[in-house]
């Protein structure tokens, strides 16, 4: 058995509680890696595809890359894969911290979750034992309050679980781990709470995963580390501000989307940037399992210490809700960490909600005491706590996400979104290459499954001119690529702003004994980029669901150094087709044969 790679995983059944203990198929796992594209291997040929995400039939995978777990830099990654209730399509969802390190080395490549539980329980994992005990104790409780009062239960253990949110089966619900980390994205949470299992606590004995070879893997190691520390970003930018440095920096594009995406620059975007979040309210930063960056921030939120905001937040609670309140942004970033809630789904929701308001869609009696008002500190918190509980009817619709209340009130245009998830931070009309990437994600609206922004803002690896659609497919392709490899690998993303393709296959070759040429490590994030698609396919994607808002198209930016422009989505995405292999928006038989996939 290659070292890195366990070698074995559990399948939990709910339903009956039978748990069995598998082996890992090595050679299938080299193939996809691990992590996100291994697990969605597994999903695809356990024909969940075509199943209800809320049914006992759909599955959850908890799996780790190999690199998790050992002492390969920001290592600490692991990926929840399943159905999404969202949207029906791949559901994978990524989180770091140190859960999934643990998980690790516990003595574990990844659990599977099946079938439902007949009251409310959770899964405790102590190195080999494996056992479902009764969770309700726990239920109603806050995902930080869970967190402390599993750790009572079991001394020493690291804790993943669902809120309020995700017990309620809201579709923005997240799987929260060690407190303010998130699997946030596509509704896993509501997963979850859809089989009555609240938490997985995980205690493990072995502090590292060792590697197939340990000196090589130091000396790969000395090289990365150096590389993380030299790059203005992992050295600089991130350790000093966090995500959030990022704030000025696209505003100062004109593409940091204002009011529901009506307009690109804020003019009061530094009173929420992250020089002003460092200099008023850091505790201190903190960092993943191994992570020479420790970009994460913990601040204080009205006397209580707790994880702060990424970029993301700061900007959909920010100038997406026309608001400057720095702590009302910090209190409701904590609340959707305490909910269990997509800290992107659920401002952008309440974004779309407040145009909504605004243009007389949602009356002022159904708001119930607080108007969904541009500009209201109290809205996005009274709001974002509201969603988490579900209880009053326009909060329970809104907690299914932007499209679905766009579409009750009979105008989903104003949901920003892309198969039905809400897109990040990032205007597509001002960055033309991330327009692709938002359009062609395979779980949705999302920036960190092709991160155009490197080369399009920050200039990494190279400066691309961020106005023109010249070349944009293939480097979009490249970079969907690369990150499958990274998210498989069990690695953060963020480690690629000093790092690329022949680090990351040293950083494996030395984990796990392949020879991957950096080409070859590509061509498996290809694999895996198309395993996906063809799960949406099976699953009932269109090709029309390739798409961007029709705002982005036909209404150009109306202010700010990006004013003017619309996206060229309609020009860029047969070219990226072409570089793909792809006819109308699926793998040719060519292409699936070239990769592997033919099967």
């Amino acid at each position: 058995m290659s070292k890195s790679y366990i070698g074995k995983l559990a399948r939990i059944n709910l339903s009956t509680g039978e748990i069995k203990v598998e082996k890992l198929d090595v050679d299938l796992a080299k193939k996809f890696i691990g992590g996100r594209g291994l697990g969605t291997k597994m999903l695809y040929d356990e024909g969940v595809a075509t199943v209800d995400p809320l049914s006992e039939e759909n599955k959850l995978i908890y799996i780790t890359g190999p690199m998790t777990g050992t002492r390969a830099p920001s290592s600490g990654r692991y990926k929840v894969v399943t159905k999404s209730p969202l949207n029906n399509m791949i559901g994978c969802s990524n989180s770091g911290g140190v859960w999934g390190a643990k998980l690790k080395c516990a003595g574990w490549d990844a659990i599977i979750v099946e079938g439902k539980a007949k009251e409310w329980s959770y899964i405790n994992i102590e190195d080999e034992k494996i056992e479902i005990l009764p969770a309700k104790d726990y239920v109603g409780m806050l995902s930080v309050e869970t967190d402390e009062k599993l750790k009572e239960a079991h001394k020493g253990c690291r804790v993943l679980n669902i809120g309020p949110a995700g017990e309620n089966l809201s579709l923005l619900a997240a799987i929260m781990n060690d407190k303010d980390r998130a699997a946030g994205r596509g509704g896993c949470g509501a997963v979850m709470g859809s089989k009555l299992l609240k938490a997985i606590t995980v205690t493990a004995t072995e502090k590292v995963v060792e590697a197939h070879d340990e000196a090589k893997l130091k000396e790969v190691n000395k090289e990365c580390l150096k590389m993380i520390k030299e790059n203005g970003v992992t050295g600089g930018g991130l350790p000093t501000y966090g995500t959030a440095v990022l704030v000025n920096i696209i505003n100062n594009t004109g593409s940091f989307p204002t009011k529901n995406w009506q307009g690109s620059y804020y003019d009061k975007a530094d009173d929420i940037s992250g020089e002003t979040l460092k200099d008023s309210y850091l505790v201190k930063n903190a960092a993943c399992h191994r992570c020479p960056i420790a970009c994460a921030r913990v601040v204080d939120v009205n006397g209580k210490v707790c994880g702060g905001p990424e970029y993301e937040p700061l900007w959909a609670y920010g100038g997406n809700c026309d608001l400057h309140d720095l702590n009302a942004i910090d209190e409701a970033n904590m609340l959707c960490n305490e909910y269990g809630l997509d800290a992107i789904g659920t401002p952008c929701t309440i974004a779309a909600a407040m145009e909504l308001y605004d243009k007389g869609f949602i009356k002022e009696e159904e708001c119930e005491g607080v108007p969904l008002a541009w500009g209201s500190s109290k809205a996005i918190t009274e709001w974002t706590k509201r969603m988490g509980e579900g209880k009053i009817p326009l909060a329970k619709l809104m907690a299914n996400g932007s499209y679905r209340l766009c579409e009750h009130y009979g105008h989903p245009e104003i949901s920003m979104s892309v198969k039905k998830q809400e897109m990040p931070a990032y205007d597509a009309r001002g960055i033309q290459g991330i327009g692709i990437t938002y359009a062609t994600s395979n779980r949705g609206g999302c920036h960190v499954r092709g991160y155009m922004i490197s080369p399009e803002v920050l200039g990494l690896p190279e400066q691309l001119d961020r106005t023109t659609i010249e070349g944009k497919a293939k480097w979009c392709m490249i970079f969907q690529d690369l990150t499958a490899v990274i998210d498989s690998m069990g690695m953060c993303l963020f480690s690629s702003f000093a790092l690329g393709a022949p680090q990351y296959a040293a950083l494996l070759n030395a984990g796990t004994g392949t020879e991957y040429t950096p080409e070859e490590l590509l061509e498996v994030g290809e694999r895996i980029y198309n395993i996906e698609r063809m799960f949406n396919k099976a699953a009932g994607m269109k090709p029309e669901d390739d798409r961007l808002p029709k705002r982005l198209v036909d209404e150009p930016i109306s202010d700010g150094p990006s004013k003017g422009m619309t996206t060229k989505i309609n020009i860029t995405l047969p070219q990226y087709y072409e570089v793909r292999g792809w006819e109308n928006a699926f793998p040719t038989k060519e292409t699936l044969e070239r990769l592997g996939l033919a099967e």
